[in-house]
């Protein structure tokens, strides 16, 4: 063992004490590894089970990587209750414990996308003025409904009082959340923003204050989205650094393939065709200017859009255009192409005005940048959409995101078309593992007992060191998993008599303490509807009220149940006898119309591979190992995961699927498993 590995274990040691605990193996075997990592720049896969401790097993290398070479190391997060958890809880205790072992006190910041922060200059007017009745832009006002315009004016309403008491400006710390829509009457993105040096409270910005603090920390904490914006922006987002310890792991992938997805939208186009037309300048011989024939354009796309549905199959059939395209319906190709091209000479046009001419007009300056923005986004998503349709492979842009997937959502209300990367592999491996040390941690990575699934959707090369710590809980003799084979298998006509019945004996006899797990919204409705009455115990619903209030009245009532969708499979922490049963409807593959997931099969299969196991089959386990991880979250506690779908037990991949899981203690039989409920009532 090296010197600055007795270093890292007499740090993580002095910190653990600090915290009333002494360092586990496992936790002490990951710190080794990352310190290891990033003396050697390599990168680092470690699975990490729950209670392991290894925020601080990543931390203490990071702090000390940080200290000697002055520069930061990124921690980057999907869920804000970590980035919290770190920001607000360990990193200041570990500056606390660690002062006297440090050569300086230590600094941490926290760090999101601009558009997270509130815009000062846009609150104060300077972007176009909002309805003073409602506080919506009145272009945006024009297309909302009477209900949508009330509700989105209140929120912004209070997001204007809320400006003049926060100290941040973060939208994670409002007590009361807000829409996306009334958010964004008060946030900018950054292609948007007018620049420090030209606005008006550039000083006072709190998206610049906050990258001002991070510039100067020795660890940043960020998340997922930003991790993302930062390897596909030309300029650096994120301060200089040379380390990034990926938390979270699992959710990477999905994290960067939603920051990477674009959408056409003819609402939005037609608020954008609105605003350009008021700010640009008159052009052409027609005396027509820009912004009249970005609207034409889009009114065009739209009614061919709108016929196209009209005369397409209904939804699930084939010739329908809802779903999946493999190619620009014929009659949008022409409309699009023309839409892309309206889109830049908005662009060129705007771009075209003297940034001086508006000098003393902030409002107007801000909304040049915006337009200068938004009308560029507008074409190459445009442009995204005809090249992942072009049946010519040559036509396609050699970007990093590579090939496309396109589908078109459609309701009564809203029609969307949606671009999306079919890998982000390549962007990764040339954006992030070629450039830093990467760390990559979670507590579910080695999915059906191997590494190699996430790693081929990250990108990273097979001779990365992957390492799995354990978890201190003894999963084998404090869980069982318990699979109902007499069921029969999950329909899509809904739940069946039987299964609704199974669980109405399984909350019986776990005295309730339920948390129920379910493959859809409606699903987990009709289970509460039909069990309400019938078991003696309180149902909450996911929906009836805020989550962070569900979760906690149901770890307060010990004997109350709780059900919900993906929301609730991970993030759920209940230790304690409040959680001793979780429920899982169906084995959770992806829903058999998602277009991103049927195009990755599809391309896994073209390439030779098993689609359905790389997609299909690594997508539940993840879930699955995620969702079964809610039910030990400390030394002391006992309990069971109860599955509803045969398969697990009987089909060929189930085994890949167990797996994935906690090495629980197996059961088909009903009566083992309710006399084993009754058993652990308290």
């Amino acid at each position: 063992m090296t010197d600055k590995q007795n270093s890292t274990q007499k740090l993580l040691a002095t910190a653990v004490d600090s915290l009333g605990g002494t360092p586990r193996a496992g936790q002490q075997k990951m710190a080794d590894a990352v310190h290891s990592a990033m003396s050697e720049h390599k990168h680092l896969a470690v699975q990490a089970g729950t209670g392991t401790g290894k925020s601080l097993a990543y931390l203490i290398p990071a702090i000390q990587r940080a200290m000697g070479d002055d520069l930061p190391v990124i921690i980057s997060t999907a869920t804000i209750a970590l980035q919290r958890q770190l920001v607000e809880r360990d990193l200041p205790r570990l500056s606390k414990a660690l002062k006297d072992e440090l050569p300086r006190p230590l600094e941490s910041a926290i760090l999101k996308g601009r558009n997270n922060y509130l815009c000062l200059n846009k609150v104060h007017g300077g972007a176009k003025e909002a309805n003073s009745d409602t506080g919506v832009h009145p272009d945006a006002e024009a297309l909302l409904s009477p209900e949508e315009i009330s509700h989105t004016g209140a929120q912004v309403k209070h997001l204007h009082e809320w400006a003049n008491e926060t100290e941040d400006g973060d939208r994670d710390n409002l007590e009361r959340g807000v829409s996306d829509q009334a958010w964004r009457q008060v946030s900018v993105a950054s292609r948007e923003c007018l620049g420090a040096s030209r606005c008006p409270f550039g000083e006072q910005c709190f998206a610049e204050l906050a990258r001002a603090k991070a510039a100067q920390a020795d660890v940043v904490v960020t998340n997922h989205a930003l991790l993302a914006i930062d390897a596909m922006a030309d300029a650096p987002v994120l301060p200089e650094h040379d380390v990034v310890v990926v938390d979270e792991a699992h959710e990477l992938v999905s994290r960067i393939t939603s920051a990477a997805t674009a959408e056409l939208s003819p609402t939005a186009i037609a608020i954008l065709a609105k605003r350009v037309e008021k700010l640009a300048p008159k052009a052409g011989e027609s005396g027509k200017d820009s912004g009249s024939e970005l609207e034409d354009a889009g009114d065009a796309w739209a009614k061919a859009l709108d016929s196209a549905i009209a005369t397409s199959e209904p939804v699930g059939r084939p010739g329908s255009i809802i779903g999946r395209w493999t190619g620009v319906p014929v009659g949008l190709d022409v409309t699009l192409a023309s839409l892309r091209d309206a889109a830049w000479k908005a662009n060129r046009t705007i771009s075209g005005i003297p940034a001086g001419e508006f000098s003393n007009d902030p409002a107007q300056s801000a909304e040049r940048q915006a337009l200068i923005a938004a009308t560029e986004e507008l074409h190459d998503t445009a442009q995204r959409v005809l090249s992942a349709s072009a049946p010519d492979a040559a036509d396609k842009p050699a970007d990093l995101l590579g090939e496309g997937v396109v589908w078109l959502s459609s309701d009564l209300k809203r029609k969307q078309i949606f671009v999306a990367p079919l890998s982000v592999a390549d962007l990764l491996r040339q954006r992030l593992f070629s450039q830093s040390t990467v760390i990559l941690t979670s507590a579910t990575l080695a999915l059906g007992g191997k590494f190699t699934g996430m790693m081929a959707q990250w990108g990273l090369s097979s001779d990365a060191t992957t390492l799995d710590v354990g978890t201190p809980f003894d999963a084998r003799t404090h869980g069982i998993l318990y699979v109902a084979t007499h069921l029969d298998k999950p329909g899509r006509e809904g739940l069946s008599a039987d299964a609704i019945d199974e669980t109405a004996q399984l909350i019986n006899a776990a005295g309730g303490r339920t948390l129920g797990l379910f493959s859809s919204r409606r699903a987990a409705e009709e289970m509460a509807d039909q069990l309400r009455g019938v078991v003696p115990h309180k149902i909450l619903l996911q929906g009836e009220d805020s989550m962070s209030s569900l979760v906690e009245q149901f770890r307060e009532d010990e004997s109350t149940c709780l059900f919900g969708t993906l929301g609730l499979w991970q993030g759920v922490d209940v230790p304690g006898p409040s959680l001793s049963l979780v429920i899982i409807d169906r084995i959770p593959f992806p829903r058999p119309d998602d277009p991103l997931m049927k195009a990755r099969q599809e391309a896994a299969a073209k390439a030779g591979r098993n689609g359905f196991m790389e997609v299909a089959a690594t997508h539940a386990a993840l879930l699955l190992a995620q969702g079964a991880g809610r039910l030990l979250r400390s030394v002391d506690d006992r309990g069971m995961v109860a599955v509803l779908d045969q398969r697990l037990a009987t089909a060929r991949y189930g085994s890949f699927l167990r797996n994935s899981m906690p090495d629980f203690w197996e059961t088909n039989s009903q009566k083992t498993a309710l006399g084993a409920l009754r058993r652990l009532k308290p």
